[in-house]
């Protein structure tokens, strides 16, 4: 798939993205699918038993030789860490307690959080929505790379370097595009962060610190399960803005693979977007999709025509609303 020269822009576009029309022709076709809009309360127990999971692994760790540290850090920390990033985008869409309680639904981020050693669960929600309500928007939607990004990481090295290093771009863009406020959320979140990454060390000790850490960092950057961040909207197809995934490592993640169907209806919890699939299957069968994440990696670094350009971008009009 792609073009016949390498980008030097993004592709700029003077459309509306194409969920919300999407979402409201398959609602008038197909009103059942409203029954799934309500919480998936399965989600709590599974968020809790990863977390006992990793509390579990911190301990078994603590006294293992540095190499073995870092082999399960990669083998199946990683896994449980990329896994519950994406816990986190089920809860920063009210999908554990439901739109009536938000706030139980942001205190369980916080908790979700922990394992991963680093903030995030808040500050995720907030840039989220904004992807959302405004994907590809020029200077708010911070899914978008940085003109930098695209004009460095051109190459098939460069390219994967950037998938390596892909957590850090995540964590700095914000601060780049658009950055907003500190809520007291946020601090809150930080300071709940902190107090449990003390109260592990203090407990085990640095190999369980280093193997939270680790896991985080390398599960979000060259791990098989991060091919869904490029197969998400990056534009292997012209005029293809958003992408679904089929294959196995759904059941990693909570189904984020069945993106074009999340997009369409972001208040659906991961676990009922298959039975989107099903019962639209005549706006999803024809889409172009995946099968294999690993794949997705390969062609982006091989790929001379692909690079983090390959986006669509739009100037925004109109009064903007952020979290």
């Amino acid at each position: 798939m792609g073009n016949t020269v390498a980008r030097e822009d993004f592709e700029w576009v003077y459309t509306d993205q194409p969920h919300a029309d999407r979402r409201k022709e398959i609602l008038a076709k197909h009103p059942e699918i409203k029954a799934l809009m309500k919480p998936d309360y399965n989600l709590i127990w599974v968020v809790v038993l990863m977390v006992l999971a990793q509390l579990t692994a911190f301990y078994l760790v603590k006294d293992l030789d540095w190499k073995w540290v870092v082999f399960w850090s990669y083998v199946f920390g990683s896994c449980i860490s990329h896994s519950m990033t994406l816990a986190i985008h089920e809860i920063s869409h009210n999908s554990a307690f439901g739109n009536s309680k938000a706030m139980w639904n942001r205190w369980f981020g916080i908790f979700a959080n922990l394992p991963l050693g680093l903030p995030y669960s808040i500050s995720f929600k907030r840039y989220h929505m904004d992807h959302h309500r405004y994907l590809g928007g020029d200077g708010i939607d911070v899914d978008i790379p940085t003109n930098f990004e695209g004009w460095f990481f051109c190459t098939p090295f460069r390219k994967f370097m950037w998938i390596v290093l892909q957590p850090f771009f995540y964590a700095i863009r914000p601060l780049y595009i658009n950055p907003k406020p500190i809520s007291r959320l946020e601090i809150i979140n930080l300071l709940a962060q902190l107090s449990f990454d003390v109260v592990i060390y203090y407990l085990w000790g640095v190999k369980s610190i280093f193997y939270m850490l680790a896991g985080s960092v390398l599960g979000l950057g060259l791990h098989p399960i991060s091919g869904h961040f490029i197969a998400e909207h990056y534009m292997f197809l012209k005029g293809h803005e958003t992408y679904s995934y089929y294959g196995p490592l759904n059941l990693l993640t909570f189904n984020v693979g069945y993106h074009n169907e999340h997009h369409d209806f972001p208040n659906i919890p991961g676990k009922s977007l298959p039975l989107v699939k099903k019962i639209a299957a005549e706006y999803y069968d024809n889409l172009p999709q995946y099968n294999s994440w690993i794949k997705v990696l390969y062609d982006f670094v091989m790929d001379d025509t692909i690079s983090p350009y390959s986006r669509m971008k739009r100037q925004l009009k109109g009064e903007v609303k952020q979290d």
